[in-house]
């Protein structure tokens, strides 16, 4: 009954996660559109770049949401109130000084911006005002939003999607309606992106008490649970050095392009870049609400049920990532065109390496899932061989090959820690079996998937639909090229995996009780 429970409020979260991710992502194309026409590429490389910067102060942050959630599924399992709300009081008190540190950080930080926007052709008054408005709301995360990680851990994430979600998608219809109407439509976006994350905190914290009005917390004894829960600050104390690794991924890449080009290269990467992050947001609003309860099935400790559910979600997402990057490569260039302009586009090997870079960023879903739910954090020398790598040779390969060069860095640094050490680590340590019953699976589902992309590939120019003509020969052209490899793999799948055919009879199982 509870694998029932769980599967079903999997379900629920990944549907309203849905909605809102397909309201989000067309607000945020629209505004990027809006954004490039009224305001223009440097001041779009800005907001871009200013953001990077806020993401390097975050580092601060040192993983202690990850280790809370992780550490909560136990109590919340047992139902044990105390405990949940002193691990959540820990959290608090520690954000809190996170929070000064933070600050303290943006106004030393500042303190340089005449060097790092040497470059920038804006009135540098537009760097401090965009970095200002992002520092401050960074800072209510800090202060009030933490809280929000109750919801998460306890598979009720569809409620942070009803609150804060919601004030965000209309803060972001508001900046569209400023910037298309209003002088100074600069200006207005930084007043609204501030007035909507207050909004937004009120809102999320008014669900959080009507959720759980017995949550006690008292952040003063913050100091005291820190030694009666030592857990917490090992696991935090490990991913520090794993959000090193994340950020040297995701965040430096502008900033290096910058260093080699101008802000206008930084826009147009940051056009491509918005469709990969779409893409991962969909992965995420279908996937990451099943996170919590990986975890309350390891807390649980049944093996068998472990390894057969990780084989159903290794199938189910390994289907969906496949997909994805196919879709990526096949109608990107065709969708910036009629979106920005062929202007906006760039050359064939970059996408390439963009897909390359977004199928390892997806595949790792799963294993990154258990990972989380045993709270192994402590390969943290994984992070750092990560950073260096990606750093090192984004720089080194940036200067000789340029954005290609930077991109292939990261892509080296990926297949290294991601797609092979973090498996291995999982099956060692937490699962305790040899990696090579991964390595078999991972084996059948490539043995589904190459078949597949050979006859796609050789099928594609018989669709008779050019994307490039416009928007609904493009919608024409990708259901069917999507969709036909989308149905091939899932049938490959199914013949060849175990797992694919568990997770088909689940949803059907789950159809079934819905409508008896």
């Amino acid at each position: 009954m509870k694998a029932q429970s769980r599967t079903a409020k999997s379900i629920k979260n990944s549907s309203v996660g849905l909605i809102f991710y397909f309201i989000s992502l067309a607000l945020q194309f629209f505004s990027r559109k809006i954004f490039l026409d009224r305001l223009g590429a440097d001041v779009l490389g800005l907001n871009t770049t200013a953001t990077n910067l806020l993401q390097f102060l975050n580092l601060a942050e040192l993983g202690v949401g990850a280790a809370i959630a992780c550490t909560l599924y136990r109590p919340l399992l047992d139902g044990d109130r105390r405990a949940v709300g002193e691990i959540v009081s820990l959290q608090g008190w520690m954000y809190r000084r996170i929070a000064w540190c933070v600050l303290g950080g943006g106004a030393l930080l500042m303190g340089f911006f005449p060097w790092i926007f040497a470059k920038m052709t804006l009135p540098l008054w537009y760097a401090y005002a965009s970095f200002g408005v992002l520092l401050a709301s960074a800072l209510l995360s800090y202060f009030v939003n933490y809280r929000q990680v109750l919801l998460s851990a306890d598979q009720k994430e569809y409620r942070i999607q009803y609150s804060y979600r919601s004030a965000m998608l209309v803060k972001v219809l508001c900046q569209i309606l400023a910037i298309r109407y209003l002088d100074n439509g600069y200006v207005w976006w930084l007043v609204l992106e501030a007035l909507f994350a207050a909004i937004a905190a009120a809102a999320l914290n008014f669900t959080i008490r009507r959720t759980y009005p017995d949550l006690r917390t008292d952040l003063s004894q913050g100091r005291r649970l820190s030694r009666k829960y030592p857990e917490v600050i090992t696991k935090v104390r490990q991913l520090f050095f794993h959000k090193i690794g994340g950020f040297a991924l995701t965040q430096t890449a502008p900033v290096i392009i910058y260093a080699y080009a101008s802000l206008s290269l930084v826009a147009l990467y940051g056009n491509y870049q918005l469709v990969i992050t779409g893409i991962t947001a969909l992965m995420g609003a279908l996937f990451n609400s099943m996170n919590a309860g990986v975890g309350n099935l390891v807390a649980e400790g049944n093996r068998e049920r472990i390894l057969k559910v990780f084989e159903e979600l290794f199938a189910s997402r390994f289907l969906l990532c496949c997909t994805a990057c196919f879709g990526v490569y096949t109608l990107t260039p065709a969708f910036i065109s009629l979106w920005v302009g062929p202007e906006y586009l760039l050359d064939d090997l970059t996408l390439a390496l963009l897909t390359a870079i977004l199928y390892i960023n997806l595949s790792r879903l799963t294993v990154d899932s258990y990972l989380y739910a045993y709270g192994l954090f402590s390969d943290i020398g994984a992070p750092i061989a990560e950073a260096a790598m990606n750093i090192g040779l984004s720089v080194l390969l940036g200067y000789f090959r340029g954005l290609h060069g930077i991109l292939a860095g990261m892509l080296c640094s990926l297949v290294a820690v991601i797609f092979l050490w973090k498996p291995w680590y999982l099956f060692r340590r937490g699962l305790r079996m040899s990696p090579t019953w991964y390595a078999a699976l991972y084996a059948r589902h490539l043995a589904a998937l190459v078949p597949v992309a050979v006859a796609a590939a050789a099928t594609l120019r018989l669709i008779p639909f050019d994307p490039f003509a416009g928007i609904g020969e493009w919608a024409a052209y990708g259901v069917l090229a999507v969709g036909g490899f989308f149905l091939l793999l899932y049938g490959m799948l199914c013949l060849l995996v175990r797992g694919m055919r568990d997770f088909t009879h689940r949803l059907i199982a789950l159809i079934q009780r819905n409508h008896a």
